[in-house]
C-alpha cells in the first residue's frame, strides 16, 4: 500500500489544467514496449517470535528499522503506517533474477531482525491485533482522517494488512496476447482468480471473519473512487485519465501544521478552482489511489495476500509472470477467464460479484476453482520457457496440488487450525519454508 513519495511541501511552481492532467496521465502511466522487466513488492507483518499476539512496542520497532535502513540491500525498504515492513525489488530482467535478488535481501533482513528478537510473517491481515498506527506523519494523519469518514476498513487496511504486489510491463502498443489492452483487461479479470487462489487472511481480532481474504474485503468496502478500477470498456489510457480526474482528493499538503482533508473534492474540480493544483499535486494524488491494478508506467497488481512461509511469495510471482509474459499462457488465461467477465458484470473490480466471491470463498467457488486449475496448468507449462528453476517449478506444482486441485487456498489451513485448536495460528513451524532453498536460484 505504501508509496515512496516525498512529503515535500514547497510552494507549487506551476499549476496544471484539466487538459494537461489528462495528457500527463496518458503519457506517463502506460509505457508500452515488449515485456522485459518484472518486479515484486513484499509486505510483511513484524512480530514477536515467542507470541505473535503480543504487539511489538514502538520503540523496539524503531530501533530494528533503524538497523535495517543501514543494510546494503538491492530492494527499497520502507515501513507501512502500522509498522509493516515492505521490500520493493528493483526491475529485474527475468523471473529468476527477481527471485534471487529479493531472496538475498530477505536473508539479510531476517538475520538483522533475529538479532532484535523479531520475525517476519506473511499473512494478508493481522489475525490478532487491533489496527494501531506506528507512523505519525502528516500523510498518514490525513489518510486516516479521510478513510475514517467511510468506516473502519481504511484504518485496518493501513495498519494491519500485507500483500504480494507483482509489477509487470504494460506490454506492446499493438493488439495480441502481450498487448496493452489485453494485459489491462486480463489483469482485472484474472485478478479475481489470483485473489481466490492466494487468499490468506481469514481472521481478525482472533476470530474468523467469514472471508477467505479479509484484506480484499477491506478494499471492497472502501470508496470505489479510491479503491476501485475504472471501467474496462475502451482505451485504458483514457479510462485511467478520467478515473484520476474524477477520484476524490485525499489531502492538500501544507508546509506547516496538519494537511487539509477536503470532503467531496475531485481532482477535476480542484483544477477548475481558484487555487488549482500543481504537477507535484497530481503526482501525489495518484499515490493516494489504491485500485487492484495501478498503472505507474508499468502495471502494479495489488490483489494478492501475503503468503505463508519464508519463500511463499515466489509462487504468486512465478504464476503471475508466466500467465502475463508467456504468449501461449497469456492466451490460455484470456480464454479461460473470459466467461467470468459476465459474472463480474458492469461494476469495476473489486466492487463486483466475481471479486466478492473470490474474497469470500476463495477456490471453494466452483467457477473460480475451474479457472484456477486451467490457469495454473498453463503457468506450469510456461515456467520452463521463462527460465524458472526446477525449485520454482516444484514449488508451483506443490502449491497446485495442495490448494488449487483441491479447491483450497492458504486461508483454509488457518481456518482448519482454528477449528482444531482454537488459535488459527499462522506463525508456527508448519509455515516455515516448505520447499527448501532449492526454490531459489
Amino acid at each position: 500500500m505504501s508509496d515512496s513519495v516525498c512529503d515535500c511541501t514547497e510552494p507549487r511552481r506551476s499549476t496544471v489544467t484539466e487538459a494537461e492532467v489528462e495528457a500527463l496521465v496518458r503519457g506517463i502511466c502506460f509505457k508500452t514496449g515488449p515485456p522485459r522487466f518484472l518486479g515484486v513488492e513484499l509486505e510483511w507483518l513484524v512480530h514477536e517470535p515467542r507470541d505473535p499476539r503480543l504487539p511489538v512496542p514502538p520503540e523496539r520497532l524503531e530501533a530494528a528499522y533503524a538497523a535495517l535502513r543501514a543494510l546494503p540491500l538491492s530492494s527499497a525498504l520502507t515501513v507501512e503506517p502500522g509498522g509493516q515492513l515492505e521490500l520493493s525489488s528493483a526491475p529485474a530482467a527475468s523471473l529468476m533474477e527477481c527471485v534471487g535478488s529479493v531472496s538475498a535481501d530477505l536473508d539479510v533482513v531476517r538475520a538483522a531482525l533475529r538479532e532484535a528478537g523479531l520475525a517476519l510473517s506473511g499473512v494478508g491481515q493481522d489475525p490478532w491485533n487491533e489496527p494501531t498506527r506506528f507512523l505519525h506523519e502528516p500523510r498518514y494523519d490525513a489518510m486516516e482522517a479521510c478513510l475514517d469518514r467511510t468506516g473502519p476498513e481504511g484504518r485496518a487496511m493501513m495498519c494491519s494488512s500485507a500483500s504480494v504486489q507483482v509489477c509487470l510491463d504494460a506490454g506492446y502498443e499493438e493488439p495480441g496476447p502481450l498487448g496493452l489492452g489485453r494485459r489491462w483487461w486480463l489483469a482485472h479479470q484474472l485478478g479475481a482468480v489470483l485473489v481466490g487462489a492466494f487468499a490468506h487472511s481469514p481472521m481478525a481480532r482472533g476470530r474468523p471473519t467469514g472471508w477467505r481474504s479479509t484484506r480484499q474485503s477491506l478494499w471492497t468496502a472502501m470508496d470505489p473512487g479510491r479503491s476501485g478500477a475504472p471501467p474496462l470498456d475502451g482505451d485504458p489510457r483514457a479510462a485511467w485519465a478520467r478515473h484520476v480526474l474524477d477520484a476524490p482528493v485525499m489531502c492538500v499538503r501544507a508546509p506547516d501544521g496538519p494537511w487539509h482533508v477536503p470532503d467531496g473534492l475531485s481532482f477535476r474540480a480542484w483544477t477548475r478552482s481558484d487555487a488549482p493544483p500543481g504537477r507535484e499535486d497530481l503526482d501525489y494524488h495518484q499515490t493516494t489511489l489504491f485500485p487492484p491494478v495501478r498503472p505507474r508506467g508499468h502495471l502494479e497488481l495489488r490483489m494478492i495476500d501475503a503468503q505463508p512461509g519464508d519463500d511463499g511469495w515466489i509462487v504468486p510471482l512465478a504464476v503471475t509472470a508466466a500467465l502475463f509474459d508467456d504468449p501461449e499462457a497469456a492466451e490460455t488465461a484470456y480464454r479461460t477467464v473470459k466467461p467470468l467477465a459476465e459474472r463480474a458484470g458492469s461494476s469495476p473490480a473489486p466492487h463486483n460479484p466475481l471479486w466478492t466471491a473470490a474474497a469470500r470463498s476463495g477456490l471453494a467457488d466452483p467457477e473460480l476453482r475451474e479457472a484456477a486449475v486451467v490457469c495454473f496448468a498453463a503457468a506450469a507449462d510456461a515456467l520452463p520457457r521463462i527460465g524458472a528453476s526446477a525449485g520454482v517449478r516444484r514449488a508451483v506444482a506443490e502449491f497446485t496440488d495442495r490448494y488449487v486441485a483441491r479447491g483450497r487456498c492458504p486461508a483454509d489451513d488457518l481456518l482448519d487450525r482454528f477449528a482444531g485448536d482454537g488459535t488459527g495460528h499462522p506463525y508456527d513451524g508448519t509455515e516455515r519454508r516448505p520447499h527448501g532453498k532449492d526454490i531459489r536460484p
